[in-house]
C-alpha cells in the first residue's frame, strides 16, 4: 500500500531556507532505518526494533501510510537542500493515548545542533495546523530529553502535565498550543 495522495501534491510537499520537506515514502527505509536505530533514539523515544531495511519499508508501509491516507498527513522526510540528502523526519501523528495530534521529529546525529529540527518542525506545524483545521497539536517527551524540550517550548507548546502511554510504564511530559 502506498499514500493514496500523490507526492507532488501541494499538501505533501513544503520548502524552507535551507529544506525540502515531503511525505514520507518507502524510498526513506534508509534514512527510517539509520534514525531508529541511533542511540538517542532508543534511549529518548523507544526501540522499534527496525532491524533490517525490509523492517523499515514494513514499518513505513503499516504505521506511517495509514495515517496519511486516512488524514492527507503525518511523517515527512526532511532534506537538505544544500547537499540534496536525507537528514531526518518530522511529523504530525495520531497517537493512541493522547486526544491532540502530537508532533515528533529526529534527526541524524550529524545534524543536530544547527536549527534544522526547529525549522522543519516550524514549517510542518503551521501547515498542517493550518491546512487540515487543526485547533491543537501536542507534544510528548521524556523528562531527560532537554534538547526535546527545548524545541517543543520553541515551537510554542506549553507543559501541560505528566502522562503515560497505553502499554507504556515511562510517565512522559505532556506539552499542548495554547
Amino acid at each position: 500500500m502506498t499514500p493514496k495522495n500523490n507526492l507532488q501534491n501541494e499538501d505533501n510537499f513544503f520548502e524552507t531556507e535551507r529544506l525540502i520537506i515531503r511525505l514520507i515514502s518507502l524510498d526513506d527505509a534508509q534514512l527510517i532505518f539509520d534514525l531508529y536505530n541511533m542511540p538517542n533514539f532508543i534511549k529518548f523515544i523507544g526501540n522499534r526494533h527496525i532491524t533490517s531495511l525490509e523492517a523499515a519499508e514494513n514499518y513505513i508501509e503499516n504505521r506511517f501510510f495509514p495515517q496519511i491516507n486516512r488524514l492527507g498527513y503525518g511523517n515527512y522526510a526532511v532534506i537538505l537542500k544544500e547537499e540534496n540528502i536525507k537528514i531526518g523526519a518530522v511529523g504530525i501523528f495520531e497517537r493512541e493515548g493522547l486526544d491532540v495530534s502530537d508532533i515528533g521529529f529526529s534527526v541524524l546525529e550529524k545534524f543536530e545542533g544547527k536549527g534544522l529540527m526547529y525549522e522543519a518542525a516550524a514549517k510542518i506545524k503551521d501547515e498542517v495546523m493550518n491546512r487540515f483545521n487543526l485547533k491543537k497539536i501536542s507534544a510528548i517527551t521524556t523528562k531527560d530529553n532537554i534538547s526535546s524540550q527545548k524545541l517543543i517550548e520553541k515551537l510554542d507548546l506549553k507543559f501541560k502535565n505528566f502522562v503515560t502511554l497505553p502499554n507504556e510504564d515511562e510517565e512522559l511530559m505532556y506539552f499542548e498550543t495554547e
